[in-house]
């Protein structure tokens, strides 16, 4: 073989292995970001009960909310 043909051969393992090395990390990021997703929708979904809990909870106060305390 020539010294373009080994050069060319090596070249192309190269790139090879940074193809296989690159979609290693892509799958990777890809299980990571889904990972983060399903932990945001549940903070998100929680949130919102949180929110609804203490719309609730203020509704259902005996008095205003807004008006001092009768010391003042």
């Amino acid at each position: 073989m020539t010294n373009d043909i080994k050069t060319l051969i090596g070249r192309i393992d190269t790139l090879e292995m940074r193809l296989a090395y690159q979609d290693d990390t892509i799958d990777t990021l890809n299980q990571t970001i889904t990972a983060q997703w399903k932990q945001i929708d549940a903070l998100t979904r929680q949130l919102a009960q949180l929110s609804e809990r203490m719309q609730e909870a203020e509704a259902n106060a005996p008095g205003p909310s807004n008006e001092p305390p009768p010391h003042y």
